[in-house]
């Protein structure tokens, strides 16, 4: 009988009144192509600025427990990715945002763009009319010009526009231990990369799910070597976005109908489920100055679960130094869940860890 009467009485207790002293945080998670999103939408601390990179600065100077909290587990993982909204820059743009990983703040998430977008529609953040529907983020690198396709209310695509992406070097080469010599192309697509072509280097695992583990390790040494012999890796503008953030593994795929197939390896050794879209945008460059691909014409790009994006060139700019491109990246995102984390002072645990 007493077992019956507490379910009873969990029965009839629909809801919670949380303790005071717990902080309470509210997220829409979602993912793109795989790749996760946790949205921090309510209970995030005012953040002090007048821009997106002034933003990024002080919650890294002072939030960076909170990062961790919702990133790390127990409420994250080792792979988890998040993003906090803020105030436009301008009175031009809808809204800012600034990105969370394991490692700290990204300058650019194309998946996270897709997703954001997606969620302009889905949560009427924006007056959804049918057809296209445009959305001026904000985010560390720049502007980005997303587009919603809406068909009957619902979202059937999105594309957006990233900031110029430039090529800062071809087949440039380092040596790595345990390796030996590494070809790779350095490229920025609001974040930079050193692309690694895997028919110009010989590595003992291929860009499928059983590599995992390889692919992080190899990932992260490359990174590391690039890092310590690299000086190319510079922003013509911007001192905050001039650091290599990622390795990006390219081959082949196994699908007749998608062209290219993309690996990215990123921050602190979290592997990418969708194919990137800073990447995707990089990779835009560089194939566009190899006269591998012309205005208007779009490559399909997989990923580590085979998830796709559609990357072209829109136009050619100059931007600085360099002759860069316009990219455009196509996707879709799909919304898994909204919680209400609580972080608990007396909890030991209350910032997180990582287990890999």
């Amino acid at each position: 009988m007493k077992a019956k009467k507490t379910f009873d009485r969990i029965q009839q207790k629909k809801s919670y009144e949380p303790r005071s002293e717990w902080l309470q945080i509210k997220t829409i998670d979602m993912h793109t192509g795989g790749e996760p999103l946790r949205v921090i939408t309510e209970g995030f601390p005012e953040l002090k600025g007048n821009s997106v990179l002034e933003y990024r600065r002080y919650c890294k100077e002072n939030l960076d427990h909170l990062r961790t909290a919702l990133m790390f587990e127990p409420r994250g993982h080792a792979d988890m990715y998040g993003c906090i909204l803020t105030p436009p820059n301008d009175e031009e743009g809808d809204f800012g945002v600034i990105f969370l990983h394991n490692e700290g703040y990204s300058t650019m998430c194309g998946h996270a763009i897709i997703a954001l977008t997606t969620l302009c529609v889905e949560m009427n953040w924006i007056q959804v009319k049918e057809g296209e529907n445009e959305v001026k983020i904000d985010a560390p690198c720049g502007r980005i010009n997303s587009y919603a396709k809406v068909k009957s209310g619902k979202v059937e695509g999105i594309r957006f526009h990233c900031v110029p992406s430039f090529v800062a070097g071809l087949d440039q080469t380092v040596e790595v231990n345990g390796i030996g010599i590494v070809t790779y192309d350095l490229a920025y697509g609001g974040a930079f990369y050193a692309y690694v072509d895997m028919a110009k280097n010989n590595f003992d695992f291929d860009l499928s799910k059983a590599s995992y583990q390889k692919l992080i390790k190899t990932g992260m040494d490359i990174k590391k070597a690039v890092i310590k012999k690299d000086d190319s890796v510079a922003h013509p503008f911007e001192q905050d976005l001039s650091f290599l953030y990622g390795t990006i593994f390219t081959g082949e795929s196994n699908h007749k109908h998608i062209d290219s197939r993309n690996v990215c390896i990123f921050a602190d050794g979290e592997v990418d489920r969708c194919p990137t879209g800073s990447g995707v945008s990089g990779r835009m460059a560089i194939h566009y100055l190899r006269n591998e691909i012309k205005i208007g014409e779009r490559m399909s790009i997989e990923s580590i679960t085979d998830s796709v994006f559609k990357g072209s060139v829109v136009e050619e700019i100059d931007f600085g130094p360099f002759k860069a491109v316009v990219p455009q990246v196509e996707g879709t995102a799909y919304i898994t869940g909204m919680h209400t984390f609580v972080i608990d002072p007396d909890d030991a645990m209350k910032y997180g860890f990582i287990l890999r």
